[in-house]
């Protein structure tokens, strides 16, 4: 076996004071903050100088976590084709929820929007795309079973 576990996925986004409470909301816990930089980040990322602040939130179970990073240095670009590692962006991250209604009516009043419908599939689950404060695409389900 190569893989032994999946230590987190990364977001780059333009406010960690927004994208935060976000996260929060919906049950993730934060973990720190801290600030990146020097010539060993740069050797890693293939930015030769760069300064990150990034914020650590796991999931309420423990088995994953969000790295979520604002660049300070160098400013963030959105060209999604062979994009460096500070560009905005990713498919979408989904989480499993206990109560999808309540979830949602708590995220509504920190700015997300429904991108659809709530839709159910089959007798197993309800789920829906939302958009966060920020428009990342986040997937919510509710275990029906």
């Amino acid at each position: 076996m190569t893989i032994k576990r999946m230590d987190n996925v990364g977001i780059v986004v333009e406010s960690l004071d927004k994208t935060i409470p976000f996260f929060s909301e919906l049950g993730l816990k934060l973990d720190g903050r801290s600030v990146i930089e020097g010539e060993w980040a740069g050797r890693v990322t293939g930015l030769e100088s760069q300064r990150v602040e990034i914020a650590m939130m796991s999931t309420p179970d423990g088995h994953s976590r969000l790295e979520l990073s604002q660049f300070l240095y160098p400013e963030v670009v959105s060209d999604h084709q062979k994009a460096p590692v500070n560009a905005l962006g990713y498919l979408r991250v989904m989480f499993a929820v206990e109560n999808l209604d309540d979830t949602l009516a708590r995220l509504y009043k920190l700015g997300a929007t429904l991108v659809a419908e709530v839709v159910q599939y089959q007798n197993t689950y309800r789920l829906c795309y939302i958009r966060s404060p920020e428009g990342l695409l986040i997937g919510l389900a509710e275990d029906l079973v």
